[in-house]
């Protein structure tokens, strides 16, 4: 694969005055249906460096299957009882954007191409938690959700335990069942057997962090019972509008997976791919998700989210320092090969990321790149700096 053939990088641009940014000037954010590309010699970037971190994310190509139906399959055959219950997509091939000061200074594949995102899911039902903090329908993060969702999930004498905060750093060990998935046949250990699992001894929520999608998808299920709203509506009006997205995205449940809620049916969604499901978006939607994040949740001259739920969702939790809540921090034992404890991210099966510099104001989104492969990638682009 040649680079000249495949990669469009903005560094190709006529522009050769050197960009620099004045401390009045306005931050820009990219209007929809456009986004500005500049030079990356602009911001003093080598594009020379640039180019060869793009041809690795385009040599390191994720090596399942681009049919996703086959690749989930495969990826969780360990599971007993997994299947596909949500829709899935084939995929396209490599694909990012690499954004600096809010315009593009590199872009490769199809960036708009709607693919799956697996996980990078959790990120925006996260988000999603963060609204409802902001506007007092969830009191605290600290609060029990049983005393949100009274309708039988969190009962008994382990589950009544969960905060809100267990479920969003993955460390309830919620035990139950939810939309015929039980919880221990969800990315069970891999000593012991199904007996084993089923008579587990339970782990104080807050102690331990496993990452299990049957409680991720608890929590979309306690958020639509707290906004009384689909999950997709809330992220369109408050979110993806706000910032300005496409049309193109869509966020899927498990087809059988429906609510009654104030008398009406409503589909709770997945926080991932695992069975199908989650949020199916192009390049372009994600790095101005990523962006927003970076702008510590402004966009224009509009808080869409508030900074004090960013710091609060990039803390390490307690359970592990790596994760914060449904964000990645470059700290503790997943720590990359890249010096810099301040970069976070959004990550999901078969090597999709939305990684954050704040520091160097810098998006990166990079699709169906091999996931061993990320901090090397990482580490190029900061090469080139």
């Amino acid at each position: 694969m040649h680079l000249s053939k495949t990669l469009l990088l903005s560094a190709l641009l006529a522009s050769t005055s050197l960009y620099t940014k004045s401390s009045d000037e306005a931050a820009y954010f990219p209007e929809r249906g456009q986004w500005e590309q500049k030079n990356a010699s602009d911001f003093g970037i080598s594009s020379t460096k640039l180019e060869k971190a793009v041809q690795f994310a385009l040599d390191n190509e994720y090596s399942g299957s681009r049919d996703l139906r086959i690749a989930i399959l495969k990826g969780f055959e360990r599971e007993p009882f997994h299947e596909i219950l949500g829709p899935t997509k084939k995929r396209g091939g490599p694909s990012g954007l690499i954004i600096k000061d809010g315009y593009i200074i590199a872009q490769w594949g199809q960036p708009e191409r709607v693919d799956m995102t697996f996980s990078v899911t959790k990120s925006y039902l996260s988000t999603i938690a963060g609204l409802a903090v902001d506007k007092g329908l969830i009191k605290n993060t600290s609060d029990l959700v049983g005393d949100y969702v009274w309708s039988g999930e969190f009962a008994g004498r382990h589950n009544s335990q969960i905060k809100w905060q267990d479920l969003l750093d993955q460390s309830s060990d919620w035990s139950g069942e939810l939309f015929g998935i039980k919880d221990w046949a969800d990315r069970p250990p891999r000593d012991g057997d199904i007996d084993d699992w089923k008579n587990r001894k339970l782990n104080t929520p807050g102690s331990v962090m496993e990452y299990n999608d049957v409680r991720v998808n608890l929590l979309a299920y306690s958020l639509l019972q707290v906004w009384r709203q689909t999950l997709p509506q809330v992220l369109k009006a408050h979110v993806m509008d706000p910032i300005d997205a496409s049309t193109t995205w869509r966020w899927f449940g498990y087809d059988h997976a429906w609510v009654t809620v104030d008398g009406m049916q409503m589909k709770s969604v997945t926080g991932g791919g695992h069975s199908g499901a989650g949020v199916f978006i192009n390049t372009y939607d994600q790095a101005r998700f990523g962006l927003l994040f970076e702008r510590n949740g402004r966009w224009n001259d509009q808080t869409v989210i508030s900074k004090k739920w960013i710091e609060e969702a990039l803390t390490s939790s307690s359970a592990n320092e790596s994760y914060g809540y449904m964000w990645w921090l470059n700290k503790g034992p997943r720590k990359w090969e890249v010096d810099d404890e301040s970069l976070f991210y959004a990550a999901g099966f078969g090597g999709n990321f939305i990684v954050v510099d704040q520091k160097n104001d810098l998006v990166v989104v990079t699709r169906w790149l091999e996931p061993s492969k990320i901090g090397a990638f990482i580490s190029l682009i900061k090469e080139s700096l």
